[in-house]
C-alpha cells in the first residue's frame, strides 16, 4: 500500500525551487558583499556544536528551542544551531582571541528551531549578519545600524524603518531610581512589553508607567523619554540614541520603543529591529551584548531575508540561455560562458531548445535567437 505522507516535509520546512533558490542566492550575495566592502571578514561555523558551548556563550540563549541529540562519539549532547551569533562569539573568544580589536566578522547560513516564532511557522531560516567584536560604543552601534540598512537595501528592501529599544532598561531603573523587588522585575518587564498599564500597576510598577508613552516616531518618543525624572539614569542612553539617530539621518524611518523585549534575549543597553515596506514582520534585529569567556563587549545584527524572496523581482526575470545542439563547437560555447552566457547542452536529437527554456541556439560560433 502506498504511503500518501511519504514525501511530505515536516511542518515549518520547505523546498526552495529554482526561481526562489536563485533569489536566495542573489540576496545572500548582495548582503555578504556589502558587509565585505566595510571590512567584515566572513566565517563559517559548523551547523552542529556541543549544546553546552552554544547555551553558555551569551545570556538569554534558550536551549529548549534547539534540536538536541547525543553524539555517539563523545556521548555529549549536541545541538543544531538556532542562532549563528553565539557561534561567532565562540570564535572570537577562542580561535580569534588574539586578533586585533575591534574585530569585524560576518556570516551567512541556515538556522533551525524546534518551533516557529509567533505567527511565522518556519523552523528553518537563512541568517545573515555581522558582528563588531570589542566595542559597544555609540560609534560601534552607529556603524552596525548603518551597515544593516545598507545590506537590506542591497537585498532589495524598500522603505526601511528601524525601531530602537533599550533591552536592559528595566534592570537599570530597578537597581537605581525605580527600585523593584527581585521577584517583580520580570513581571514588570513582561507587562511593559505587553503595554498593559493595569497589570503594570498591579505588579507595583507605577513608576514605569511613563515608559508606555515614550513610544512612536523617534523625535516625539525621545522627548517623552527625556521628560521622565529618573535622576539622570537615562541621560547617557538618551544622548546615545540621539547620536545614532543623527548618523542614520534620512536613510531610514526611525521609531522608539524603549521597553520592547521580544527577540532581545541577550542584548544589553541598545537594540534595534528592522522592517521594510511590503514585507510582513521583522527582517532583522541587532544590538549590543557581551560574550562570556572573555567578558567582551560586542555589537551586531542578524538579518532573516526569507520574506524578501517572495518579493524579489530579479529572481523572477528569465535569463538568456543558449541551447547547444549535438556536435556544437565546444570552444565557442566555453568562450560564451566566459562572458556570461548560460548554456544547456542537448543530450539527444530529441532535445529542443525552446522546450528546455532556452532563448538562443548556438549557430556555428555565435548565438542566434530562437
Amino acid at each position: 500500500m502506498t504511503d500518501p505522507t511519504r514525501d511530505l516535509l515536516p511542518e515549518g520546512l520547505e523546498d526552495r525551487l529554482p526561481r526562489e533558490a536563485a533569489a536566495v542566492t542573489r540576496i545572500s550575495r548582495a548582503v555578504i558583499d556589502v558587509m565585505d566592502s566595510h571590512g567584515y571578514d566572513r566565517v563559517r561555523p559548523p551547523l552542529i556544536e556541543f549544546e553546552k558551548s552554544m547555551a553558555g556563550r551569551m545570556d538569554g540563549v534558550q536551549p529548549r528551542r534547539m534540536f538536541r541529540f547525543v553524539d555517539p562519539t563523545s556521548l555529549r549532547t549536541l545541538a543544531v544551531r538556532s542562532d549563528i551569533t553565539v557561534q561567532v562569539g565562540r570564535i572570537a573568544a577562542t580561535s580569534l582571541a588574539a586578533a586585533p580589536r575591534p574585530l569585524r566578522l560576518c556570516y551567512g547560513g541556515p538556522v533551525v528551531t524546534i518551533k516557529g516564532d509567533g505567527l511565522d511557522p518556519s523552523r528553518e531560516r537563512l541568517q545573515l549578519g555581522a558582528e563588531l567584536i570589542g566595542s559597544d560604543s555609540v560609534a560601534a552601534v552607529s556603524e552596525i545600524v548603518l551597515l544593516a540598512i545598507e545590506a537590506l537595501t542591497a537585498a532589495g528592501a524598500q522603505g526601511i524603518s528601524v525601531d530602537f529599544t533599550l533591552p536592559n532598561l528595566v534592570d537599570t531603573l530597578a537597581a537605581g531610581p525605580f527600585p523593584l523587588p527581585a521577584g517583580a522585575i520580570e513581571t514588570v518587564r513582561r507587562e511593559l512589553d505587553a503595554k498593559d498599564a493595569g497589570s503594570l500597576r498591579e505588579a507595583g510598577g507605577d513608576d514605569y508607567l511613563p515608559l508606555l508613552y515614550a513610544t512612536g516616531p523617534f523625535s516625539q518618543a525621545i522627548a517623552q523619554l527625556a521628560a521622565i525624572d529618573a535622576g539622570g539614569a537615562l541621560a547617557s542612553r538618551i544622548d546615545g540614541l540621539k547620536a545614532v539617530a543623527a548618523r542614520v539621518g534620512g536613510r531610514a524611518r526611525i521609531t522608539l520603543d524603549p521597553t520592547e523585549r521580544h527577540g532581545f534575549e541577550y542584548q544589553s543597553w541598545f537594540g534595534f529591529t528592522l522592517y521594510a515596506e511590503g514585507v510582513r514582520g521583522a527582517l532583522g534585529r541587532g544590538g549590543t551584548y557581551r560574550i562570556h569567556g572573555m567578558d567582551e563587549p560586542a555589537t551586531g545584527f542578524s538579518l532573516y531575508t526569507d520574506a524578501l524572496v517572495a518579493a524579489d523581482q530579479d529572481g523572477g526575470q528569465p535569463r538568456d540561455t543558449l541551447f547547444l545542439p549535438l556536435g556544437h563547437d565546444a570552444d565557442a560555447a566555453a568562450r560564451l560562458r566566459g562572458i556570461g552566457w548560460r548554456t544547456v547542452a542537448a543530450l539527444s536529437n530529441a532535445d529542443e531548445g525552446k522546450a528546455l527554456g532556452c532563448s538562443h541556439v548556438l549557430n556555428g560560433k555565435e548565438p542566434q535567437p530562437l
